[in-house]
C-alpha cells in the first residue's frame, strides 16, 4: 500500500480530466512535412534571398518582350550615331550609359545592352529549364528501374550510365551543335539552336540524376510500405510511380535546382564558342564572346553579361542549398 502524497494549493497537480477539458479552448494542430520544411527554409536568409532573385529573374525572362516594348527598346537596333567614329567607342564614356541606355551600348553596333540582357535572359532560362526537365525525366526513370529491380537490369543501366559519363561532353556538344547549325528536323534558326542545345545538354546529363535516384531507391525498396504494397498484390509500375516516386520528390527537386545553373553556364559556354545561339539573337554567352575584342577599351561590355550569369547562377545555388537543408536536415 502506497502512502498518500500530500499537496498544497499551488503544488497540487491538475487531474487528467481537467487537462482534457482545457484542451478544447485551444486547438492543437499538427504540421505536415511540407510545413516543417517551409519553416526551416524561411530561417535561411540566404536561401530566401536566392529564391526571391530567382523569381525576379523568371518574371524578367517571361516579360522580357513586353518590357522591351514598354520601354521602347530594340535589342538588334543598330545605332551607329552613338559610336564615336574616331575611337569606335560609345559616346559619353562609361560605355555610353545614359537615361535612354542605362547599361550603355555595345561598341560594335551601338545596340542597347539592357535590351540585349533582357532578350538573352529568356534564352538562357528556356535552355536551362528544358535541358533540366529532359535529363531529369530520363534520369528518374532509369534510376527507379535500376534501383528497384536490381540484378541484370541494374547492371545494364549502370554500365549505360558509365558509357554516357565517359563521353567528352563538351567536345561532343560542339560537334553536334556545329553540324546542325544550318537546319534539321524541319527546324531552322533560333528554334533549331534552342532545340539542339536542350537535347545535347539534357540527353547527356541524365546519368547524374539517375545515380542519385538509384541510390535512394535502393534504400527505399526495403522499407515496410514497399513490402506492404507487394503483399497487397501491387505490380512493379504501381510501386515505382505511386509508392517510390512520391518519396523521391525532395532529392529530385533539390538536384534539379542545382542543375539549372550548371546548364546556364553550359549554354553560355557553347554560345561563347560560337556553336550555341547564333547572332543576331542576343544571348549572354554570345555577348561575352563579342566583348572579348573590346575588353581593354570598354570593359563594361563584358562585365554586364558576366554579372548577369554570375547573379543567376549564385541565386539558383543559394536556393538549391536552402532546399537541401530544409528537406533533409541531416545533410547539414
Amino acid at each position: 500500500m502506497t502512502a498518500p502524497i500530500e499537496t498544497t494549493g499551488k503544488q497540487a497537480e491538475a487531474a487528467p480530466e481537467a487537462v482534457l477539458e482545457g484542451a478544447d479552448s485551444q486547438q492543437i494542430e499538427g504540421r505536415s512535412l511540407g510545413q516543417i520544411a517551409w519553416s526551416r527554409f524561411k530561417r535561411d536568409k540566404l536561401a530566401v534571398t536566392g529564391g526571391v532573385v530567382v523569381i525576379v529573374l523568371i518574371l524578367v525572362a517571361v516579360l522580357s518582350r513586353p518590357l522591351q516594348a514598354l520601354m521602347g527598346l530594340e535589342p538588334n537596333a543598330f545605332q551607329q550615331d552613338l559610336i564615336d567614329p574616331n575611337t569606335s567607342l560609345p559616346l559619353g564614356g562609361f560605355g555610353g550609359m545614359s537615361w535612354d541606355h542605362p547599361l550603355g551600348v555595345d561598341p560594335k553596333f551601338g545596340r542597347d545592352i539592357f535590351a540585349r540582357i533582357l532578350e538573352g535572359s529568356w534564352v538562357s532560362l528556356v535552355v536551362a529549364f528544358g535541358a533540366t526537365v529532359l535529363s531529369n525525366l530520363i534520369g528518374v526513370i532509369m534510376g527507379l528501374v535500376a534501383g528497384y529491380y536490381g540484378g541484370r537490369v541494374d547492371s545494364v543501366v549502370s554500365r549505360l550510365m558509365d558509357t554516357f559519363l565517359a563521353f567528352p561532353l563538351l567536345l561532343f556538344a560542339i560537334a553536334i551543335s556545329a553540324t546542325l547549325q544550318g537546319g534539321a528536323f524541319g527546324l531552322e534558326g533560333l528554334p533549331l539552336h534552342i532545340s539542339v542545345l536542350i537535347f545535347v545538354i539534357g540527353f547527356f546529363n541524365w546519368p547524374y540524376m539517375a545515380r542519385i535516384v538509384r541510390g535512394q531507391t535502393l534504400a527505399l525498396r526495403e522499407r515496410e510500405f514497399i513490402d506492404a504494397s507487394r503483399g497487397m498484390g501491387a505490380k512493379g509500375p504501381y510501386i515505382l510511380f505511386r509508392e517510390l516516386l512520391p518519396n523521391l520528390v525532395g532529392p529530385i527537386t533539390v538536384y534539379a535546382t542545382l542543375l539549372i545553373p550548371t546548364n546556364i553556364i553550359f549554354e553560355a559556354s557553347l554560345s561563347f564558342l560560337g556553336v550555341g545561339i547564333q547572332p543576331p539573337q542576343a544571348s549572354w554567352g554570345g555577348m561575352l564572346r563579342e566583348a572579348v575584342d573590346y575588353f581593354q577599351v570598354d570593359p563594361q561590355y563584358m562585365l554586364v553579361p558576366g554579372l548577369a550569369i554570375f547573379v543567376t547562377v549564385l541565386a539558383f545555388n543559394l536556393l538549391g542549398d536552402g532546399l537541401r537543408d530544409a528537406l533533409d536536415p541531416r545533410s547539414r
